[in-house]
């Protein structure tokens, strides 16, 4: 049975299993199948991005407290975020991924790290 690469539709020479003529044609394959569709989940994903970033450089140790201007001063969005998680006390942690925050009175918050 010949197989075809599946970005070049080349012949491929090798393993049985093999999907790529070469790593190039592998990268460009994946390359497109992981891009984000439209501008719109683009923006959203790169927030997201930009929120986790500032969170992991604020928070280093774990746990942390950090004031809600600095954040923002940073250009953290407290519009995005991945998911919620409701304590049995009450409080709403907003997550990005395993970083997350509470918002605290006084213009503080509180962050920390989920693990996994």
């Amino acid at each position: 049975m010949l197989k075809t690469c599946l970005e070049c539709g080349e012949k491929i020479v090798g393993r049985e299993d093999k999907k790529f003529c070469n790593d190039g044609c592998r990268n460009s394959f994946n390359n497109k199948m992981n891009k984000d569709s439209t501008n719109y989940m683009r923006t959203i994903n790169n927030k997201l991005r930009k929120n986790y970033r500032v969170l992991c450089g604020l928070n280093v140790e774990g746990k942390t407290k950090t004031s809600e201007s600095k954040l923002l001063s940073l250009g953290f969005d407290f519009d995005y975020f991945t998911n919620v998680l409701n304590t049995k006390s009450g409080n709403s942690y907003r997550f990005v991924y395993d970083q997350g925050y509470l918002v605290l009175a006084d213009g503080f918050i509180m962050l920390v790290k989920r693990a996994f």
